[in-house]
């Protein structure tokens, strides 16, 4: 190969690579929606009440129509999601970061729900009893968990069976 034929080929693959990471960049860059601040008026979409007025974790759930769903505790949301007929278009969910947030009245704080480390089955209770408790940081979940007790799970270890919000209900043949 003589020197202009080398030279041909280096410029094609600079162009080629170029483009290449250009696309990849470009489909990347695609904002998602940022979450909602929760208000007076901002109730749960499972049983209407209000965000503000209890203690521990919120979560929100974005879609693709631009509708919102809030839920007073986490454990609300991976009701819904993990429901097998939910097939609504998902944009992202968030959960709040309590290792930033105030328990008692938590305010934004938001962080990806996906992200998340939650803590299941620690002794602090929000709005509906026993919820997720979810944090941006590992090493935040694990002092909590540590003080609190709860074993700590990332957003795809979550189970159905983990989300049930009978409260044992169900699973109570002497009813």
């Amino acid at each position: 190969m003589n020197r202009h034929s080398l030279k041909t080929i280096a410029a094609m693959a600079v162009t080629v690579l170029t483009v290449v990471l250009a696309t990849g960049c470009q489909n990347d860059s695609r904002a998602l929606p940022a979450p909602h601040e929760i208000s007076d008026s901002t109730v749960s979409v499972l049983d209407g009440m209000s965000l503000k007025e209890y203690p521990g974790p919120k979560a929100q759930m974005l879609y693709a129509d631009g509708h919102a769903d809030f839920f007073c505790d986490t454990l609300g949301l991976f009701s819904v999601y993990l429901r097998p007929e939910h097939d609504r278009k998902i944009s992202v969910m968030y959960v709040q970061d309590m290792g930033a947030a105030d328990w008692r009245h938590p305010e934004g704080h938001w962080i990806d729900a996906k992200q998340a480390i939650y803590v299941v089955g620690s002794r602090k209770h929000g709005a509906m009893g026993q919820t997720f408790v979810s944090f941006a940081k590992e090493s935040d979940a694990a002092q909590f968990a540590k003080s609190e007790g709860g074993h700590l799970y990332h957003f795809s270890q979550i189970t159905s069976d983990m989300a049930t919000t009978d409260g044992g209900v169900i699973k109570d043949q002497n009813m």
